[in-house]
């Protein structure tokens, strides 16, 4: 595919991205502003808590936008790497696993007669579960989309080289490398574990009383997002060791897109959800089950694990773009190489 159609196709997904996140954006408004469109009952959430818990929320996916804006621009190609990575590295996290979670749980639940959250219509009207999350499934992959293009044309040269032919860093990088991703990389696939199970019906241990009630979607969402961080573990070892084991044929982009997405996943749902409910056993002096316990272990764990990880990918793409790593190939023009090189040059 020639440069243009490719800009072309990503500068669409973007914009995509920018109008599904345009829904979700304005419900949010409307609750911040005092409205009581869609919401049935709040039970025991105080209104303070849920204009907060609104606003973040609305913060978050504004800044999707933002980024889904640049994307479609081409002075995205000079913005320094981790402003745009970064939020999308999390946006992939919260995004991917719900992709899939809920058209999968939903029709877990149609089929097996199991009672569906999203239908019940005991906190929210089953209308907005449609409308928000319809919009997020299209703005996952609209924004997913548009970043894979825009990556294939910042680091194209990178992702589309086989691991065999990756150049073997010095010892002590190689060193460095192994001494964060190897524990990662274990700590990823006994996360995943645990969450296969629990989606299978493992009781969670210690501190579980303080869960919501299991339902079709909750116990998918735990399987899809546990089969991701095992699928993150796997990449992660494949960079880690590219020269060894039946991966060293794959070009770089397949692992470590698994690497990208398990180890988003398990800091956007795992991570952050258990500092979340640590600061409110803070804030509030109250003791949030969930925060302790087993849970809170995993949740503990899931927080090192993804920011490990993250540390790992900003240490080897600093690494990595230092040298004249960008695609020059025959579909990328003269001009956005001899730019996007210097760019890349100064971080």
């Amino acid at each position: 595919m020639n440069t243009d159609k490719r800009t072309d196709r990503q500068v669409l997904l973007g914009r995509v991205a920018v109008a599904a996140c345009a829904p979700y954006l304005l419900l949010k408004l409307l609750w911040v502003l005092g409205s009581d469109i869609g919401v049935v009952d709040l039970g025991g959430i105080g209104r303070g808590t849920w204009i907060a818990a609104n606003v973040v929320t609305f913060l978050m996916d504004a800044i999707a936008a933002a980024v889904a804006y640049t994307l479609t621009r081409p002075a995205g190609l000079r913005a320094p790497a981790w402003l745009l990575a970064l939020p999308l590295w999390m946006a992939s996290g919260l995004l991917a696993p719900l992709m899939i979670a809920v058209p999968a749980g939903s029709a877990v639940a149609a089929v097996t007669g199991a009672a569906n959250p999203m239908t019940a219509g005991d906190f929210l009207r089953p209308w907005v579960f449609v409308l928000v999350y319809g919009a997020f499934i299209v703005e996952g992959i609209a924004l997913l989309g548009a970043f894979t293009g825009y990556a294939h044309r910042r680091w194209g040269a990178l992702l589309r080289r086989p691991l065999a032919s990756v150049p073997a860093p010095g010892a002590g990088v190689r060193a460095a490398r192994r001494l964060l991703g190897v524990p990662a990389a274990l700590l990823l696939a006994v996360i995943g574990t645990v969450d296969v199970l629990w989606g299978l019906g493992m009781p969670s241990g210690a501190g579980a009383a303080g869960l919501p009630a299991r339902t079709a979607v909750t116990a998918t969402s735990d399987v899809v997002q546990g089969l991701l961080s095992l699928a993150g573990a796997a990449g992660l070892a494949a960079l880690l060791f590219p020269h060894r084991g039946p991966w060293c044929r794959l070009r770089t982009r397949v692992p470590l897109a698994l690497a990208w997405l398990g180890s988003a996943t398990v800091f956007a749902w795992g991570g952050t959800l258990w500092l979340s409910w640590t600061t409110a056993d803070a804030l509030t002096g109250g003791s949030t089950a969930p925060a302790r316990g087993v849970p809170g272990l995993v949740g503990v764990l899931e927080l090192v694990a993804g920011l490990v990880v993250l540390c790992l990918g900003v240490l080897t793409l600093a690494a990595e773009t230092s040298s004249d790593t960008l695609d020059t190939s025959s579909d990328t023009s003269p001009e956005i190489a001899s730019g996007c090189t210097g760019m890349l040059r100064t971080g």
